[in-house]
């Protein structure tokens, strides 16, 4: 009996090819840029001050339960099946956003998979490839990143301690009129923004719906925090300021109960509304879910759930500030925010954010350089700490040893 050795030889892929999967790629995909993240930040370290979670030991993992067996005793053939999102829902956060001020019915809303899939929509809908569009530096760039994606040429607007320069963007848009140049949107976050826990004052809000409706450019409001207040006066929403329909008012769930059942919603003109439905090519979201958000919220257990979280990120919050007055050297600048997830420190002249993120990942310490947070480069003069996730001993221990990190570097 022959035996043909080849047939018990494991597989080789043939090496002669002069096909590559690359190849089969499109451009767009070709072109993608590397996960913001870069690998230096994704190390494990002692205390990561690196990403905005939420903390999860404040789940309402009880209020949940019972309205998850709720739907599923009340509800299950319409909550398990195909279909829309929960109508109770539509109305549960039509209540919300009438609550701010915000005119809103249900041809102005949209619920999506967060509301970081209702803003990566946004050039499908609105840019052409060198189309321009307007954002803060810094910006949370998780979502910048996909108007660059899309082809969108990208200019940065600085902020200070009151948020956007409105000053600045009126010269920005009064020079494209100019060159004959039509921003497709200015995005900002205006309510204890990320990153730098900056909240725009009144009257900069009021020049910025103004600023939109004399140039003709939509302004979206990525407002995921506002809930959040730890101190200071509640300042209106852009949406709740504007009469002429330039403003697109984006939110979510995700910091208010949890990241995980990924629900967030826009609120605006029903031309965009529509648009935005046309390209979410997954459908609406998950049944199942809407319906048990949608009961755990008609219940009015969200409002005394939202007034615990607040306790205790204002604790957390303080906690941070306090040990980087006492640890930090006094040139390094720190933004005192009212509410949100994250203080921006400033650093002087000798110190590199990049540079100083090596030698404190090599210490267990990581934190967010400035860098990742500014579309044109900026940055590496910056960090961001984000306090809600970590415990209080691990904050304390972690600004200690970045502390002396900084001391150290001198």
């Amino acid at each position: 009996m022959l035996i043909n050795l080849e047939d018990n030889l494991p597989f080789m892929a043939p090496t002669t090819s002069a096909y590559q999967i690359a190849d089969l790629f499109a451009e767009r995909a070709r072109n993608l840029a590397p996960p913001t993240y870069g690998t230096e930040l994704t190390k494990i370290a002692t205390v990561s001050f690196v990403y905005g979670l939420a903390d999860p030991i404040l789940f309402p993992h009880a209020d949940l339960a019972a309205a998850s067996a709720a739907v599923l005793a009340e509800e299950a053939p319409i909550a398990l099946n195909y279909g829309p999102p929960s109508a109770q829902l539509y109305e549960q956060i039509l209540l919300r956003l009438q609550a701010k001020g915000i005119p809103a019915d249900r041809d102005r809303l949209i619920i999506g998979y967060g509301s970081g899939q209702i803003l990566g929509l946004l050039p499908d809908v609105f840019v052409e490839p060198g189309d321009v569009v307007i954002v803060e530096g810094p910006t949370f760039l998780g979502v910048v990143s996909r108007f660059v994606h899309a082809g969108a040429r990208i200019i940065t607007i600085p902020v200070d301690e009151l948020g956007m320069d409105v000053d600045a963007l009126e010269v920005t848009l009064s020079d494209l009129k100019k060159q004959g140049i039509r921003p497709r949107f200015i995005y900002t976050i205006p309510t204890f923004h990320n990153p730098t826990g900056t909240t725009m004052p009144l009257f900069r809000r009021q020049k910025l719906v103004a600023l939109a409706a004399e140039y003709g450019v939509l302004v979206v409001e990525d407002d995921a925090y506002s809930d959040l207040r730890f101190q200071g006066e509640t300042v209106p929403s852009l949406a709740s300021l504007d009469q002429e329909g330039w403003v697109l008012y984006v939110s979510t769930f995700s910091k208010i109960i949890a990241p995980g059942i990924r629900l967030g919603w826009a609120c605006g003109d029903p031309a965009i509304i529509e648009r935005l439905a046309m390209f979410k090519s997954e459908g609406p979201v998950g049944p199942f879910v809407s319906h048990v958000v949608a009961g755990y919220c008609a219940t009015g257990k969200l409002d005394n759930h939202i007034q615990q979280l607040i306790a205790c990120y204002k604790h957390k919050c303080n906690l941070l500030l306090e040990a980087i007055a006492h640890e930090f050297p006094s040139d390094i600048v720190t933004l005192r925010p009212d509410g949100g997830f994250f203080v921006w420190c400033k650093l002087p002249p000798d110190i590199s954010a990049k540079a100083l993120l090596t030698t404190a990942s090599e210490h267990g310490v990581s934190f967010l350089p400035g860098t990742r947070c500014y579309a044109n480069g900026q940055g590496d003069d910056a960090i961001r700490l984000a306090f809600s996730f970590q415990p209080t001993q691990k904050i304390v221990e972690g600004i200690a040893t970045l502390g002396a990190v900084l001391r150290g570097w001198r």
